[in-house]
């Protein structure tokens, strides 16, 4: 189960970007940050690396796979991740429902989107409109600074649920802060790493980007 999406059945897909500032921000941790980006950012878009690790069998090694692609959101709540390689496939939230496009099935998933997301990562990048409004599905933490980047935990407040932590890597840039790293650890021990790239914040996207339309023969599951 992908760690990004806790509740939902769906493959291995997942921000604080950047408030305007004309010299690199000085951050007193990464909570500023964060609460920088989510009262700052209204949109985005960037390219993604995603590493997922699965916890090792007896006697054998960590397996990894490597996915990447492109991401962009609008607040509030809608996103997508189209994924390149190695498989061709979208990750699409309309505000309502959460789509999945499995290319080379030609099948669709479809979920209710508030069902499906809830207290995930994906809230901490499209869905509150403060650190507030989170709160009452994480607890926040600083973490110290490393790699060159300040970090925040974030950590739900259920602890049955299938998420374990996240931490987000954050960086100052020219114009503010911007997200490094999302790391996501589940509660079987899987690990998701997604580093982010050439971001753009509050980017004009157009509407048709977060509009779904089913492929010609595809089947449509909804569980």
């Amino acid at each position: 189960m992908n760690p990004l999406f806790s509740r939902c059945l769906v493959r291995p897909f997942v921000a604080v970007f950047v408030m305007a500032m004309s010299s690199p921000a000085v951050l007193a941790s990464g909570l500023d940050g964060l609460e920088s980006f989510i009262k700052n950012t209204r949109s985005g878009r960037a390219t993604f690396t995603q590493v997922v690790t699965s916890p090792p069998r007896e006697g054998a090694a960590p397996r990894s796979k490597t996915s990447s692609g492109s991401f962009e959101f609008q607040r509030p709540g809608k996103f997508r991740f189209d994924y390149r390689k190695p498989f061709v496939q979208t990750l699409l939230a309309d505000g309502q429902t959460l789509w999945m496009h499995d290319v080379d099935l030609n099948q669709v998933t479809a979920r209710n989107q508030a069902q499906v997301l809830g207290a995930t990562p994906v809230a901490l990048l499209t869905a509150a409109a403060d650190l507030n409004a989170l709160k009452a599905d994480f607890t926040f933490k600083a973490e110290p600074d490393r790699d060159g980047l300040q970090w925040v935990r974030a950590t739900p407040q259920k602890a049955d649920g299938q998420i374990q932590s996240v931490l987000v890597g954050l960086r100052s840039v020219d114009k503010g802060v911007s997200l490094a790293v999302l790391d996501v650890q589940d509660s079987l021990g899987q690990r998701s790493v997604l580093s982010f790239s050439a971001f753009e914040t509050n980017a004009t996207l157009p509407a048709a980007s977060f509009v779904f339309k089913v492929p010609a023969g595809a089947d449509v599951i909804r569980p």
